[in-house]
């Protein structure tokens, strides 16, 4: 539906929403340490080497602890269940890859920096589909297995939340998903 990407690419092209998204619905210990102030959006938009645009739908960078190593955080709005959604996020990750190393943007160790790949779904149906690569490719034995390939995305699934969940945050995307949940 394109009224939802539309409307939360422009909700999310604000500093306040990322802030508050990581702050409500990312609980863990490495948030605590992002210097919200250098909250920096970043093009999305990549043409892959056998010159194929590809579009997601935003990308922030910011400061992570005292050095200016970055946490790209990928969001990626649907109104639908993809059940190949990691491939997706993998493809968007590795053109990301690719761009900051054609443009030199690497840690001076040279090491591409973290990215936690978001999916923010909106959908009636409650999401059932595969959130990691690693489960939409066959397990086999005998070494193999070794060579598959591991990602995940943090999926937010705004019907999953409940009104006391939402309302002790107190911030922008916590109103949100409080009122598509009304919505519904």
């Amino acid at each position: 539906m394109p009224t939802h990407d539309n409307s939360y690419k422009l909700l999310f092209s604000h500093a306040e929403m990322i802030r508050d998204l990581l702050l409500g619905f990312v609980k863990e210990e490495w948030v605590r340490e992002l210097d919200f102030n250098t909250l920096e959006k970043v093009s999305s938009s990549y043409v892959s080497d056998d010159i194929r645009d590809r579009h997601d739908d935003i990308i922030w960078r910011v400061k992570w602890g005292k050095s200016w190593l970055y946490v790209y955080l990928l969001l990626e709005f649907q109104s639908t269940i993809d059940r190949y959604m990691p491939v997706r996020i993998m493809t968007y990750l590795g053109l990301l890859y690719q761009d900051l190393i054609r443009a030199a943007q690497l840690g001076t160790d040279g090491k591409l920096p973290p990215v936690l790949p978001v999916v923010l779904y909106n959908g009636k149906p409650r999401w059932r589909a595969p959130v990691e690569i690693s489960d939409l490719i066959e397990q086999v034995s005998g070494g193999l297995e070794h060579y598959r390939p591991r990602l995940s995305f943090l999926l937010l699934d705004e019907g999953c939340y409940q009104e006391e969940d939402l309302k002790p945050l107190k911030n922008l995307v916590a109103a949100l998903f409080g009122w598509k949940t009304k919505q519904a």
